[in-house]
């Protein structure tokens, strides 16, 4: 079988919401193809938002009942996409909410239950992509970078501008990807602090000031110095990031300001050689303020490329989709010299009805 027709999933760690994408995959003499046939985002309400952001507190129990409510959630939402448009689907993908990352202690958690899922829309689902990984030795992240490598590959570099940044690309021959730093988890919290959701086009942030000593200071966390393959959860977040920020008595527009160059450095420090594109997509891509503040740290590096608005806001969710496709054929999904697993691997839990 050489054509799918997949709804990938995707619920970030910014909380954006739920991303649904509906994408034809087509593969001719071992080269892939795709498009994006439907794509929505089901914007989580603030309860739910709080929800997600407070579940890894919660007991086993809590977190179990989590786990099955969310699944039912993405479950009867992709019913309504599927009856709505029609759709012929040959099975669902999914990433799960993650609320715990520890692969330094051999465990990750992603949230939103495919069996749930399945039992919801009666469909095939491909869920827990990351678990095998881990259990190999790996980060059990970034997983997005097959996808990169296989169906992004005009650009030299590829850089997602989400909850958390993360960048692939090709080095001698192997393909390597890792966490920069985050990116909309700080962000958001920051505009939110200001009475907004999130930072619409930067403009609060280009309304601030750089401070110099926070910003010496993020950069000397010593997450940047470690060597990839390396990956970073929400706690590492809560743990270091948001208790550096509150040391600090400026205002949150500072903060922004001085949270978007930090970002912009630390991107531009991993640029391991000039030349050729990079290609910006998540939700940060729509940030104005931050990606002129990129543009400007890699000027004479790399030409930045901010594609299509649909590329942008459900590259992950194509490409979980994507990620089931090679599951359901039994083919690599995972790369070792991404993650560190001590082989390439098939990841993917499988649900059928």
């Amino acid at each position: 079988m050489n054509n799918y027709k997949v709804i990938g999933v995707m619920s970030g760690t910014s909380l954006d919401g739920l991303d649904l994408a509906y994408c034809h995959f087509t593969n001719e003499q071992n080269k892939w193809d795709y498009k994006i046939l439907k794509a929505v985002t089901i914007e989580y309400t603030e309860e739910r938002k709080k929800q997600l952001n407070k579940v890894m507190l919660g007991s086993a129990l809590e977190i179990t009942a989590a786990d099955a409510e969310l699944g039912t959630f993405i479950g009867t939402e992709i019913k309504k996409m599927v009856t709505k448009n029609s759709l012929v689907v040959d099975f669902i993908s999914s990433h799960g909410h993650t609320i715990f990352h520890q692969p330094s202690k051999g465990f990750t958690l992603q949230i939103g239950s495919g069996a749930h899922i399945c039992a919801a829309t009666k469909l095939p689902v491909v869920c827990d992509f990351r678990t095998l990984d881990v259990a190999l030795g790996g980060q059990g992240a970034p997983l997005v970078p097959i996808g990169d490598k296989l169906l992004f590959n005009s650009s030299e570099y590829c850089l997602n501008l989400g909850g958390i940044a993360n960048i692939s690309f090709d080095q001698a021959g192997n393909r390597i990807a890792f966490d920069i730093c985050p990116v909309n988890i700080v962000l958001n919290q920051l505009a939110q602090q200001l009475g907004k959701p999130y930072d619409e086009n930067g403009e609060m942030a280009a309304s601030g000031k750089v401070n110099a000593d926070l910003l010496q200071q993020l950069n000397s966390m010593d997450y940047y110095k470690a060597k990839f393959p390396k990956s970073i959860g929400r706690e590492w977040v809560d743990q270091a990031v948001f208790p550096l920020m509150q040391k600090f008595n400026s205002g949150a527009e500072d903060k922004l300001a001085t949270f978007c160059q930090h970002v912009a450095e630390q991107i531009a420090n991993i640029l391991l050689r000039s030349g050729g594109a990079m290609l910006i997509t998540g939700g940060g891509a729509f940030n104005n303020f931050l990606v002129e503040k990129i543009k400007a740290v890699c000027s004479g590096k790399v030409k930045v490329v901010v594609p299509g608005t649909d590329i942008i806001m459900f590259k992950e969710a194509l490409i979980f989709a994507f990620l089931g496709v090679l599951r359901m054929r039994g083919e690599v999904n995972c790369l070792s010299s991404v993650t560190g697993a001590n082989r390439d691997n098939v990841g993917g839990a499988v649900y059928f009805i």
